[in-house]
């Protein structure tokens, strides 16, 4: 199971496009509303959630998925639902996605520190000022975590956590068939 956490604020197209490849992938993904059933994104769409965070259960879960987005990942960071659920994924050993802001969670938390990282040029510094270590590069993965720019590359950021959570192969079929400029 991988939980998609959405905040009021998030970016939209970094919470769905990881959502429809993982689905592609079938990788079971639910989305979940942090801050109500439906939240709405930066630029204010509407999205109902599969889950309220009040239901999600660290049973059978893979991965956790943090967007960016402002006002989107300060509601996140500030959720101590949120807290819990990396801090399980962190223990266990499960899969951490952050792409965009986001990656300045776990850059908060020292869960980057020695790890090669990237966020949004402004969220940099918070990996840095982590102890992480600044990656040129737009998506990395270092063991169980997987950081991205931004919204710009939130496919191939979905495509590291397919590859990540089915195979290498399965990834490269889904971005077979979905063609880059």
């Amino acid at each position: 199971m991988v939980y998609v956490l959405l905040a009021e604020g998030f970016e939209l197209v970094e919470a769905m496009a990881p959502v429809d490849i993982l689905r592609r992938a079938k990788v079971e993904v639910k989305t979940v509303g942090v801050t109500g059933k439906t939240v709405s994104s930066s630029n204010g769409v509407p999205i109902t959630a599969d889950l309220e965070i009040s239901e999600t259960t660290a049973d059978g879960l893979d991965c956790v998925i943090l967007p960016g987005g402002l006002p989107g990942t300060l509601n996140l960071e500030k959720s101590p639902k949120v807290q819990e659920l990396i801090d399980f994924c962190t223990r266990e050993g499960k899969l951490l996605g952050a792409i965009c802001a986001a990656p300045s969670i776990l850059a908060h938390k020292g869960l980057l520190k020695g790890r090669e990282a990237t966020a949004f040029p402004s969220f940099q510094k918070d990996v840095t000022e982590g102890g992480g270590e600044l990656s040129d590069s737009f998506v990395v993965r270092d063991g169980q975590f997987i950081t991205a720019r931004g919204m710009g590359v939130s496919t191939r950021f979905g495509l590291a956590l397919a590859a990540a959570l089915t195979t290498p192969e399965t990834a490269a079929e889904i971005q077979a068939g979905i063609q880059f400029a």
